[in-house]
């Protein structure tokens, strides 16, 4: 019976808004409040700080880098040496992306033959029988054979086929093998385009010439447009030491922001950079630190024999992060804003309601005044309920 009561209410009574004046400070002050917090949040936060009555779009980027630097190196191994460009930079061109080798374990004069492998609790051995034929394990540097040979006075381990004299990682070079990196520059040309406004622009700025670009190095304070930055400026922008950073290796952030108001003249829409470190430098984990990889060249002698130089590279991995949107005025975000805007200010007389109706000491009485109960007329019924007025 209760349910075919609501459902008889639901069907056959309408409800309509009726309009009471309330002579009350505190709701009043409650009501005014209320629409002014709306209307500084409209206006402040939804039309001035986050620019509603703008259309937007997302930047689109291309990224392309080149590195400038020589410095001199002075071994027993390997003498004086020079190193450029083409040495340090692995490989010449990537995407978004550039390495530039600071640390290097060489292994010179590989060839491919019979060695003892290097001595750790799997590969060392007393006898013939702890060498297994074609075992390779994880961190092998070849194929067992089954034999069991000095690796030096002291130790004898198994022999494998591979690249001889094997690769012996266990020492870097501290300090880093190219100390001067840190003074190398980067060039980044950076070209972004916006699609829904047709509005292109790049990080070499009109204002820039050749001579100043040949010059300049970027500078928060002194240079902040110069697209010309010095590798160690860049890792201590990041709260990082380069020289720590250069002898394992690392990952690091150029960020290129482009956040532009086309409202505004084409002039005012320029880069902004910052720095920081990617990859994770915990204290507290220490496993596998750092950014390194191998590479060998190759060379043939005149009787046709193979051999290689084996190169462990370990550097800092500059990504350039390129991201951004862009602003412009329009009549649809604008007007829908606006809309919703004035829906909010409904909010002040929900409020309000649950104020004078539940919360208020003569909440029955102020009930009363604004619900009124009418039955059907057309029955010649008059009201049952509520006030005359």
């Amino acid at each position: 019976m209760v349910s075919c009561g609501a459902f008889h209410s639901f069907l056959f009574e309408y409800d309509t808004p009726r309009i009471v004046l309330i002579r009350s400070r505190k709701v009043g002050l409650i009501n005014r409040g209320v629409q002014l917090a709306i209307l500084a949040y409209v206006i402040g936060w939804v039309f001035l700080w986050e620019k509603g009555y703008q259309e937007t779009d997302s930047v689109v980027s291309s990224v392309t880098t080149k590195v400038k630097g020589v410095t001199l190196t002075n071994t027993s191994t390997l003498g004086a040496r020079i190193w450029d460009v083409a040495d340090y930079v692995i490989p010449p061109q990537e995407e978004n992306t550039v390495f530039v080798m600071t640390n290097v374990i060489l292994t010179l004069n590989q060839r491919q033959g019979r060695c003892p492998e290097l001595p750790d609790d799997k590969t060392e051995c007393k006898m013939k029988d702890t060498c297994v034929p074609g075992y390779v394990s994880t961190h092998s540097n070849g194929i067992q054979t089954g034999e069991c040979v000095p690796y030096n006075s002291s130790i004898n381990t198994c022999e494998v086929f591979a690249w001889c004299p094997v690769e012996d990682d266990y020492y870097i070079p501290k300090p880093a093998f190219l100390q001067e990196a840190e003074n190398f520059t980067i060039l980044v040309k950076n070209n972004i385009w916006y699609p829904k406004f047709n509005f292109s622009k790049r990080n070499i700025l009109p204002t820039i010439n050749s001579t100043y670009l040949k010059n300049c190095i970027y500078d928060t304070k002194t240079d902040p447009f110069c697209p010309v930055f010095r590798l160690g400026k860049i890792v201590e922008a990041a709260g990082q030491d380069f020289q720590e950073m250069a002898v394992e290796g690392g990952v690091m952030a150029l960020q290129i922001n482009w956040d532009c108001n086309l409202d505004r003249a084409a002039s005012h829409c320029v880069p902004k950079y910052s720095f920081r470190r990617l990859d994770n430098k915990d204290p507290a984990h220490t496993v596998s630190p750092g950014y390194n990889f191998r590479f060998a060249k190759y060379y043939k002698d005149s009787n046709g024999t193979e051999s290689r130089t084996l190169v462990k590279a370990y550097g800092i991995r500059f990504d350039i992060i390129v991201f951004g949107k862009a602003g412009k005025f329009d009549v649809i975000p604008t007007m829908i804003n606006i809309g919703s805007g004035l829906a909010l200010f409904g909010v002040a007389t929900v409020l309000c309601d649950i104020v004078v109706l539940y919360c208020m000491k003569k909440k029955y009485y102020y009930r009363e005044k604004k619900y009124k109960y009418v039955q059907d007329y057309e029955l010649g019924v008059d009201e049952t309920y509520g006030t005359n007025s």
